[in-house]
């Protein structure tokens, strides 16, 4: 599997102690996955993933240090500094129907409920106060539109779209 195709689940901040540890941020709606956390997956030289080996994981500070095998000094740490910590789609938790994860509404075509496009799904950020935002990109520029049940009616991932209502504000332009 290719590395872009993998889930990010956390980035390492910077070397955490003499032995090698590494303090990771996670990124992941599941931080409680760490602990359990046995490999990941690192980008390698020409962009491939890598497999790492967890050897150990405990949270510290709101975040999570990860001691990897083989890794055993601040110098074989610095490298990994910087480099996102990804798993295999397989490894997600299966979620119930109706739900789905962040990344999988990425690419998704985005139209109204009378079909007009509103261009494709290119990013979702997230605010901190409360529904991440979708970042709809297409030919009428670039809207933005949370991610809230009265705004967005209806994924279908296996149809490759999703179906949103359109604020009035929107719609006058």
């Amino acid at each position: 599997m290719r590395f872009e195709e993998m889930i990010t689940i956390g980035r390492v901040v910077k070397p955490q102690g003499r032995k090698g540890e590494l303090a990771v941020l996670p990124l992941s709606d599941r931080p409680d996955r760490f602990p359990g956390l046995r490999r990941a997956y690192v980008s390698g030289p020409a962009g491939e993933a890598r497999e790492v080996v967890v050897d150990a994981c405990w949270p510290h500070k709101g975040r999570f240090v990860l001691k990897l095998a083989g890794v055993d000094s601040i110098d074989a740490a610095e490298v990994y500094r910087g480099l996102e910590l990804r798993i295999s789609p397989q490894e997600l938790q299966a979620l119930p129907p109706g739900s789905y994860y962040h990344h999988q509404l990425i690419g998704l075509a985005a139209e109204d409920e009378e079909g007009h496009s509103h261009g494709r799904v290119e990013e979702i950020w997230e605010t901190g106060a409360g529904a991440a935002v979708l970042v709809l990109r297409g030919e009428g520029g670039e809207e933005l539109l949370p991610l809230l049940g009265g705004f967005v009616k209806r994924v279908d991932c296996a149809a490759g779209r999703i179906v949103i209502a359109v604020p009035e504000a929107v719609e006058a332009r």
